[in-house]
Formats: structure tokens, sequence, C-alpha cells
């Protein structure tokens, strides 16, 4: 898992960086010119080179889960990305989150009668699976908000390219991809519960230069801090994914796998809106003279959020339990 952490972490390194030259060098219609090839030749190159490594079975999509899903899942997303815009009192947010909460009610009620569920909810009859997917989800909306935010301080407050930002952001995402080997053997000698509570503990410390924004912040600290970031999410991410993975019986693996992906992506999708939601409303309330001023009071606001969920990751953290037959490979 720590190599599967280099691999992936490569991606996020360079595309910030990639993507804003490309933005401040022709236009941002070309992003998705270079996406489309890279798409194919991925389908190609797993057609041919990828194989199944695990027990298959007959199965057949269901239609309503499908739809139940869709409903519930983009229905909360949409109603909590609203709320920026709409207010949290507004029809819009408000039909949104219901629609989606009942849809999702009938989504888990569906899943738990079906003999072979889209998604298995019985995974997190699991302790410790349970734990460490909420603990994911918390960290990628920290690690999706940030990445969110700070762009916009650093454009639309300070007035820096595209490209300027994707270099303020290239350090962090290489020293958490350089780093994940190295995760991976800590996570081997120590398991999950400490490599959390210092990731977290390093998330928390690293939102005060963020809660504490000016007009005029250092941009070096403010690049140190999201690179020291980053090494802490890199010391959460993949050894509790690990850790809940592997808590599991081998029947739920794929599951627990396929749970955890889902859980963690809607983690992140929800917790950047509402950080960003957060953001908006804060700012637009700040009544200050000069906008850049009430912007940066709203991220200020937002990063502050940012830091009180982080403090719950580190409580939580203390009640993973250690399991030394856990090994990362």
């Amino acid at each position: 898992m720590g190599m599967v952490g280099l691999v992936i972490s490569f991606a996020p390194a360079l595309g910030p960086t990639l993507g804003g030259w490309i933005v401040d060098s022709f236009s941002w219609k070309f992003l998705f010119y270079i996406v489309l090839p890279i798409g194919i030749i991925d389908l190609i190159l797993a057609f041919f080179l990828m194989k199944n490594v695990t027990q298959q079975r007959e199965t057949r999509i269901d239609v309503l889960s499908v739809i139940l899903s869709s409903f519930g899942f983009g229905g909360l997303l949409y109603g909590f990305s609203s709320v920026g815009t709409y207010g949290w009192t507004s029809a819009t947010v408000l039909i949104s989150l219901i629609v989606g909460a009942v849809s999702l009610f009938f989504f888990i009620l569906r899943q738990s009668n079906l003999t072979r569920p889209m998604l298995e909810f019985g995974v997190f009859k699991f302790a410790i699976f349970s734990l460490t997917t909420f603990l994911g989800m918390l960290v990628f909306a920290l690690l999706i908000g940030t990445e969110t935010i700070l762009p916009l301080y650093t454009q639309n407050v300070r007035g820096l390219s595209a490209l300027d930002t994707g270099l303020i952001l290239l350090p962090g995402a290489l020293f958490m991809g350089l780093l994940s080997p190295i995760i991976g053997r800590i996570f081997d000698k120590v398991g999950g519960k400490g490599l959390a509570l210092g990731g977290f503990t390093i998330l928390t410390v690293t939102t005060l230069p963020f809660m504490l924004l000016t007009l005029d912040s250092s941009i070096a600290l403010i690049t140190v801090a999201y690179t020291l970031r980053l090494i802490g999410v890199g010391m959460i991410m993949m050894p509790l994914t690990t850790a809940g993975i592997n808590s599991l019986p081998p029947h739920l693996i794929p599951h627990g796998t396929a749970m955890n992906n889902t859980m963690r992506q809607i983690g992140g999708s929800i917790g950047t809106a509402v950080l960003v939601s957060i953001m908006s409303t804060s700012a637009a309330n700040a009544e200050l003279a000069n906008p850049l001023k009430s912007a940066v009071h709203g991220m200020n606001t937002s990063f502050f959020i940012s830091g009180l969920i982080a403090v719950i990751g580190l409580v939580l953290s203390f009640f993973l339990k250690e399991k030394k037959n856990v090994r990362i490979k």
C-alpha cells in the first residue's frame, strides 16, 4: 500500500502545476483535450494488461439501486454545495437535502434486502472498519477542502497565476508521495494508531497559519504549512485504509474496499461543499469595506472549522486499536 500511495500521489503532484501552466498559456478547454487521449490509453492498457485476481461470480445491476443511490448521494451533494449560494433555509437546499436523505434511506434499506447488494452496508458491523472509514472521510474532506480554498486565496486575493498556485501545491504532493513507502514501513512496526495520532496532530497544528491568513501572508509560510499538511494526510490515508480493510473477514474485503472508496469520495465532496459554503456565508456577512478582506475572513472561518474537524479526528484516533499482524506490502 505504501508503493501504491507513491504512485497515486504523483498525479496530484504534477496535475495542479501542469494544469496551471496550460490554463495560463492556452485555455482551460485544453485540460479536457489532454484528458481524453489519456483516458483512451488507460482503457487500452487495462484491457490487455490487467488481470482479475479475485473470485468471479455471476451478478447483475439493480436498476432501482442505481436510481436511489443517484438521487441519494446526488441530492445531498447538491444540497450542501448550494448552501453558499442560496443559504441554509432556501427551498432549493432543503428540498435537495430531503430528497437526498429519503432516497439514501431507501437505498440502504434495499441493499439490506438484496442477496447481492450493490453496496454491502454490513461491513459497518465491524468497529475498526467503521472508525477508519469515518476518519478517512474526515481527512479526505480536509484534503480536498484545502486544495479548493487555498487556490482561491492565492489567485483571487493575492493575484497569483494558476501556474504559481500549482507550484505552491507541488512540494506537498511530492513529499506525500515520496514518503508513502517510508510510512508503509513505519506502519508495519507501530500500526495505524500512532500514525493517525501523528497525522491528525500535524493537520491540527498546520491549520493555524491558514486560520490567520491576511492580505499579505507569507507565500513561503503557506507553502511550508501546506507541505507539512499533506505529510500528515499521508500518515493517515493509506495506513488507516489498510487497517480497516484487513479488519474484515476475507469474503467482505471486496465490499469493504468499495464502501471505503465510496464513503471517502462522499466525505471529500460533501465536506468541501460545506467548507466552501461556510467560507461564502462568512465572507458575505463580514460587512467589511474591502471585499478582499471579507473574502479572507471567510477563508479564515472555513479553516477554523477545518481545525475543529482535525481535532475530532485526533480524539477519535485514540479509540483505534493496534493490530500487530497487519502489514503493508
